[in-house]
């Protein structure tokens, strides 16, 4: 049988933003195979890996693929097996699409670093569209007191940045140093301060450091200054490697530093004594396990977190991704159908 059609964003060659590397145009409508569920999208999070796509800094892993992986939207088709949602339902897609099961990290709990991993939005497509496929095993449900709007940057800022604040190690009542002050950033640090520690923010936007101070930092500055105090804990989520140095520097003994983007640029060099001795440690995240996700909705569901977007037009998201790259964005943009 013939599938209607739909309209979808596709990269049709990665480059520049500027270059114009996606498409606006009409793909079939995809049918549900076994284990899956059909979306209607209603609203998808425009996120910095998105752009990486995009631009090319991540390898392509499918050509012409629709990007976007914090999908929200209303289950309209199920594929034979799948049993977890019903027609009606709202649900939501995240980055983390599928996994072997068979490898040791999957048989060990440990599925974000799977060997044979596939990933919404760049392995298949994703949510720059109006309707979009997932298998039903790696949906969510969404929490009731978030709109559409506000629960898409939760499929990912928010699940990666759950997992950055747990690999951060952070003691009760720590101080931590957030780097990078976006979409992700802005959720963990009312997660972090919610949770009793104190706060300290380092970004370059002084937009960006007034609302930390809003949402309760303890204090907010220039990326490169050092914090004051020592911390217990730090976040790099801007994908600046330059800065990892200044921020080991900033940690106190057996401080953890947790890089959160899956693209970074070079680090500058590292002085064992000065920035790795006294137990210090450098950790990076990959991706997310289910449990994460699931761990972060319950959390989300009993916190009163504010989310900061600004929607855009499906249509207009080659716009979206354009004020994300030039750090115009002031706000998690969102896409809308």
């Amino acid at each position: 049988m013939h599938n209607l059609s739909m309209h979808a964003w596709t990269v049709r060659r990665p480059g520049p933003i500027e270059s114009r590397p996606m498409e606006w145009t009409e793909l079939e409508r995809p049918d549900p195979g076994p284990g899956e569920i059909r979306v209607k999208v209603s609203a998808c999070g425009v996120c910095r890996t998105d752009l990486h796509v995009v631009e090319g800094d991540l390898a392509v892993h499918r050509p012409g693929v629709v990007p976007g992986h914090e999908v929200v939207g209303v289950v309209e088709a199920l594929g034979e097996g799948a049993v977890r949602f019903s027609v009606g339902e709202r649900v939501g897609i995240p980055w983390l699409r599928r996994t072997c099961h068979r490898c040791r990290f999957c048989v060990g709990g440990r599925e974000n670093l799977c060997l044979d991993p596939r990933f919404t939005g760049w392995d298949a497509d994703g949510g720059y569209a109006e309707h979009t496929l997932v298998p039903d095993d790696y949906a969510y449900r969404i929490p009731g007191n978030f709109d559409d709007e506000h629960a898409a940057p939760l499929l990912c800022a928010g699940i990666i940045g759950y997992r950055a604040l747990r690999r951060s190690r952070l003691p009760p009542g720590g101080h931590l140093g957030i780097y990078g002050f976006g979409a992700s950033a802005h959720i963990t640090a009312q997660v972090a301060i919610a949770e009793g520690a104190a706060v300290h923010v380092g970004t370059r936007s002084r937009k960006a450091q007034r609302l930390a101070l809003e949402l309760g930092a303890q204090s907010a500055g220039d990326a490169g200054s050092p914090p004051p105090r020592p911390l217990d804990a730090a976040i790099l989520f801007a994908p600046a490697g330059d800065l990892i140095p200044p921020i080991l520097d900033a940690l106190d003994r057996a401080g953890t530093l947790a890089v959160a983007g899956i693209h970074v640029t070079e680090p500058g060099s590292l002085d064992y004594q000065r920035h790795l001795f006294n137990e210090k440690t450098l950790t990076t995240v990959t991706a997310n396990t289910r449990r994460d996700g699931d761990e972060f909705f319950e959390l989300a569901g009993r916190l009163e977190l504010k989310i900061e977007t600004r929607p855009f037009a499906m249509e207009d998201a080659d716009q979206a991704l354009t004020a994300l790259a030039t750090g115009r964005l002031g706000g998690v943009a969102v896409l809308r159908t």
